[in-house]
């Protein structure tokens, strides 16, 4: 396959992959890559398809944002954070943020990433229970394997794609029940 025909295949499901609400912008970017690219203007053209990258990213953080639970009874919550790192640094990263805190000022912080290459090298860690086991302690979120730290603090990689991290100084029966909270079956059809 050449590479300008990889080039536009690469494009092509990099746009299908993407909600319909996202593509106006997303598109536009890739159509002036491609007319950057027909022109032999490459720095354009990589540009562009840059910041098609880069729109994807933060929809993929926006529905992360939407991914984070609701308080539990008896927390507050902030607003959720949703950023997107563009491919230049770390390979690309779309996160979702959100605090919460009770009365009693305990905290904890729920986090959704992916795009993210140090990801695809956790995930086989996760994946295989001995290594997962020097990081902490194996125990299951629902049907979901997850590690727990001597903090309470909660890691689990849904779908081999997507990180969900909880931490803070609530206890570790806190963490776990925002863990739960998260719906990891939508989150693994993300």
């Amino acid at each position: 396959m050449s590479s300008v025909r990889m080039f536009w295949c690469v494009a092509f499901l990099v746009v299908s992959a993407c909600p319909v609400y996202a593509a106006d912008d997303i598109v536009e970017a890739i159509d002036q890559a491609k007319k950057s690219y027909q022109a032999g203007d490459m720095a354009t053209a990589k540009q562009s398809l840059d910041l098609a990258s880069t729109l994807i990213g933060q929809k993929n953080a926006e529905g992360f944002a939407k991914m984070l639970p609701e308080p539990l009874p008896g927390w507050k919550a902030e607003k959720a954070q949703a950023n997107a790192v563009g491919g230049a640094m770390f390979g690309g990263v779309s996160a979702a943020t959100r605090s919460y805190s009770n009365d009693k000022g305990d905290n904890v912080e729920v986090s959704i990433s992916g795009d993210n290459a140090l990801l695809t090298q956790f995930a086989p860690m996760m994946n295989n229970p001995s290594m997962a086991a020097m990081m902490g302690k194996l125990i299951k979120v629902g049907n979901q394997r997850a590690i727990q730290t001597q903090d309470g603090d909660i890691m689990m990689v849904v779908a081999s794609k997507t990180l969900v991290h909880v931490q803070g100084s609530a206890d570790a029966a806190a963490k776990l029940a925002y863990a739960q909270a998260v719906d990891v079956a939508k989150l693994s059809k993300m």
